[in-house]
């Protein structure tokens, strides 16, 4: 009996540790695979990295939806401060850059910061140099690609920004802004700049236009880049006349886009506030010489590019009918 129930119980004896050794094994593979499933898992950097791209992601989206202001001023640090108050509170403004063109002057830099916060960044851009095409550069603070640029006196309603800013998203390759121009071309061939007062020939009524003066406008920053690569003379122009850097942009645009240069958006409440200046310094549009300049400068232009690019429109865009055509304006 000894002997069978030592026989019978090694068998069992027996069983059992190769069930041990079994569940042993099983136990470690579970841990292995649990081990390389956790390899897949996402460590702490992979959740900060997920998290930086979406953030990236976000802000792509909010610069998409976004604009910069680029504003070049000279003398009139007064109404530089009024305006920068003013355009803070403009939705969809992602930053303001000033082309400060007083040389060897500081800007307002302290004073403006001393009164923050403010809702949107303000960028100071002192120059070497005070040339009109200071403000047509492509600045690395540049992030958006629309480009809202604005003269130094003028005063736009967030109203009238917010509407133009969304014609330009439906047509980004185009200046979108509230100045129109025309050029004529005369019988002898020479061209002549100016405002719907001027009779296009051939055209009936004069109220076309031609150019979109860019100081109070929108326009895709990928054209600051395109001018810099421009000839060497257009630049030369610019520097010598101290003008027509608007009308050089226009010419850029309709060359390369094979449209025209811009769309006209009616403006509800928009105005200069030049007079209300204590610099002491006045439009160049004062000078005598400033519209046989603008004339000069067309021509000019004409043999650099070796043609005339720029094409009539009478499309004008309200807030109150869109788009209507055949418009009368003295803007």
């Amino acid at each position: 009996m000894m002997r069978c129930w030592h026989v019978c119980k090694l068998p069992g004896r027996v069983l059992g540790i190769r069930v041990l050794r079994f569940s042993l094994v099983a136990v470690l593979l579970l841990l292995l695979v649990a081990g390389s499933l956790t390899t897949f898992l996402p460590s702490n950097k992979d959740d900060k990295m997920l998290m930086l791209r979406r953030e990236v992601k976000a802000q792509g989206q909010a610069t998409l939806a976004s604009f910069t202001l680029i504003m070049q001023t000279y003398n009139r640090s007064d109404l530089l401060l009024r305006l920068l108050n003013h355009y803070q509170a403009v939705p969809q403004l992602h930053r303001v850059i000033v082309v400060w063109n007083n040389v060897g002057e500081k800007p307002p830099e302290d004073l403006w910061n001393s009164l923050g916060p403010h809702p949107v960044p303000v960028v100071f851009k002192p120059q070497t140099t005070n040339r009109m095409r200071n403000r047509l550069q492509a600045f690395p603070e540049l992030e958006t690609p629309a480009v809202l640029m604005v003269d130094d006196d003028m005063l736009i309603s967030a109203q009238d920004l917010a509407f133009a800013f969304s014609i330009w998203q439906q047509f980004p390759d185009q200046i979108v802004g509230f100045v129109p121009r025309k050029h004529v071309s005369t019988s002898s061939g020479v061209y002549s700049y100016g405002g719907f007062e001027l009779q296009t020939p051939g055209f009936g009524d004069g109220d076309q236009y031609s150019l979109v003066l860019i100081g109070a406008s929108f326009f895709s920053s990928k054209y600051l880049k395109l001018f810099q690569r421009q000839p060497a003379a257009v630049h030369t122009l610019i520097d010598e006349t101290q003008n027509c850097d608007d009308i050089a942009m226009n010419f850029l645009i309709a060359k390369h886009t094979g449209k025209t240069a811009g769309i006209f958006v009616k403006p509800v409440n928009m105005g200069s506030l030049e007079k209300e200046t204590n610099g002491g310094h006045s439009g160049m549009w004062h000078r005598a010489e400033h519209f046989l300049q603008r004339s000069y400068c067309i021509n000019k232009l004409v043999n650099i590019y070796g043609g005339m690019p720029l094409k009539y429109s009478n499309v004008m865009i309200s807030q109150f009918g869109f788009p209507y055509a055949n418009h009368k304006s003295k803007m």
